[in-house]
């Protein structure tokens, strides 16, 4: 399947792109273990205007570096000092916009999934959490900074088209330090019955 083109990230809309990125496919190849998974929630971060971006008013640290990069990088960084968190880097160098995946559910390598974070069985809340998502894929903080046109971390287009009306838009989570930026409708879920439908193709 084809992975998604530079020009799919380099664009100007992080909202937009958030929104697009629900339904194709997250894929990793870590240690030889291929493992892929259906986008189902995203959230997106603009950047130095938004107060619950990690590069809001401009900071540029180690860390945050690679936000100012151009689309197409894979932003993972620690939280808590425990989860490893996937972003996907969007817009053109300097302007650092990024896509959280919160949540997917598994389409291959599911084994290797389990085996990555204990579980006994991939139920419907599997890889609803980005931190029990970038574990079970393998996506540690150490590979960030990853092209996402390599063969270590990429996504694929596998042609599924998300109707408008099957998404839904709400506040962030655990942003509430961004005050009002808190409130703004960036995270972007699939509602559940074309969740089940998609379940099943």
């Amino acid at each position: 399947m084809p992975k998604l083109p530079e020009s799919f990230y380099t664009r100007k809309d992080v909202v937009k792109i958030s929104k697009e990125l629900l339904g194709k496919v997250l894929c990793s190849c870590i240690e030889g273990h291929l493992t892929k998974v259906v986008i189902v929630e995203t959230e997106a971060y603009a950047g130095v205007t938004d107060k619950a971006s990690h590069a809001y008013g401009g900071r540029r640290t180690k860390r945050t570096e690679i936000m100012f990069w151009r689309g197409g990088y894979a932003y993972i960084y620690l939280c808590y000092g425990m989860y490893s968190l996937f972003n996907v880097v969007t817009h053109t160098e300097g302007t650092p916009h990024a896509v959280l995946i919160r949540g997917a559910v598994p389409l291959s390598g599911v084994d290797t999934m389990l085996q990555r974070t204990g579980k006994q069985k991939a139920d419907k809340n599997f890889l609803i959490g980005p931190g029990k998502l970038a574990k079970a894929l393998g996506l540690h903080f150490s590979f960030t900074g990853t092209p996402l046109s390599g063969d270590l971390i990429w996504i694929e287009d596998r042609g599924i088209k998300v109707p408008a009306k099957a998404i839904n838009a709400s506040p962030r989570i655990g942003v509430d330090y961004a005050g009002e930026d808190a409130l703004l409708p960036y995270r972007f879920t699939l509602n559940p019955s074309y969740l089940t439908t998609l379940c099943k193709k």
